[in-house]
């Protein structure tokens, strides 16, 4: 009998990415909107991707199998 296809988490699915060394990243939010009072080097910090703890990457691993 076949072994049973894994499923990915579709919110991580939306929200992560694996990057070519192996860890996974994401954008940053609060970059969408309301700009105005937001300073420069706050806006700077956010333009950022952000990477996921070591700590999490085995979760990472469960929620995205193929990634």
């Amino acid at each position: 009998m076949a072994k049973m296809k894994l499923k990915s988490h579709s919110g991580a699915k939306k929200r992560f990415f694996k990057t070519a060394s192996g860890k996974f990243a994401y954008r940053k939010c609060s970059r969408s909107h309301i700009l105005e009072y937001k300073s420069p080097k706050r806006l700077r910090t956010l333009k950022q991707t952000g990477y996921v703890n070591e700590a999490l990457a085995d979760q990472m691993k469960k929620l995205l199998p193929y990634a």
